[in-house]
């Protein structure tokens, strides 16, 4: 069972997701592709911590998140090997762009990633309803 704790945890991170899909949104009609990608991929992040926070699993490190949803969520057939690109995609893309030097972000591929992290977010949001659903939350 999924207690009032988690379920804030979980209620908190898809907040967090909601509103850097939004942020990357706004960046992105205003021409600034790098900042999107990186709003973008943190949309992502938060909803897989969320996801994590329903096994009271946690993690401050993006790789050990990423490693943690392809183990545990993907080989397990949860979500599609299309999620777990996308979620790598939009990480490699974020790194690059936020502490590589002259790293430059095509307006097209950020509209790909903010694309990819929306159908992301909400197939989380998705599988997390039914799993509160059949918890009784």
């Amino acid at each position: 069972m999924i207690n009032s704790n988690i379920q804030a945890l979980v209620t908190y991170r898809l907040e967090q997701a909601d509103e850097s899909l939004n942020a990357a949104r706004i960046l992105l009609e205003r021409g600034l592709a790098r900042p999107s990608v990186n709003r973008a991929y943190y949309s992502m992040f938060y909803a897989v911590l969320a996801l994590l926070a329903t096994r009271k699993q946690e993690t401050s490190r993006h790789s050990g998140a990423i490693s943690i949803f392809d183990k545990e969520f993907v080989k397990h057939g949860t979500f599609t090997k299309d999620l777990s690109r996308w979620l790598h995609d939009a990480f490699d893309l974020q790194q690059r762009s936020d502490y590589a030097i002259e790293v430059q972000v095509a307006t097209e591929k950020a509209g790909e990633i903010l694309e990819h992290a929306g159908s992301f977010v909400s197939e989380i949001k998705a599988a997390l309803t039914k799993l509160m659903e059949s918890q009784d939350i």
